[in-house]
């Protein structure tokens, strides 16, 4: 399966035993990361904090194309949803927390706590980006 990549499926399950994420294509750490399991919860109920690693975080910033800062500007003259601001918030939350999973990742993680979501928009010069940040505790968890 990973062969595709340059490395053969060996090469790529000795990185992973040993721990060499960010020598691993792109890919791979997405199939890896995707299960971590990621919550705003302090404390879950069903699992065990075994170790505390570190604070996280991910930032991505996103543009809104002219067309739709120029709808946005009609629904709030008036009034109604921006379909299209809701789609470049929700994708801006679905990137931020891939990007999240592979930060615990490369720090040992396989989950991460205490998620807190963070939005702001950049503008100027006629032009706005909406600016996500993901912050959380990278933990070892086991069921209890």
């Amino acid at each position: 399966m990973f062969g595709i990549f340059g490395k053969s499926e060996d090469d790529i399950q000795k990185l992973i035993d040993e721990g060499k994420y960010d020598e691993l294509p792109t890919k791979v750490i997405d199939d890896l990361a995707k299960d971590l399991i990621v919550t705003t919860e302090a404390n879950m109920p069903e699992y065990r904090v075994m170790r505390r690693i570190e604070v996280i975080t991910a930032e991505c910033v996103f543009g809104m194309n002219m067309f739709k800062d120029l709808f946005a500007g009609i629904r709030d003259i008036f009034g109604g949803r921006s379909s299209a601001a809701q789609g470049v918030l929700r994708d801006a939350r679905r990137t931020c927390l891939t990007e999240l999973r592979r930060e615990a990742l490369m720090v040992g993680a396989n989950a991460v706590i205490a998620v807190d979501l963070d939005y702001n928009e950049i503008s100027g010069d006629g032009k706005s980006m909406l600016f996500v940040v993901a912050t959380g505790t990278a933990v070892t968890i086991e069921p209890k």
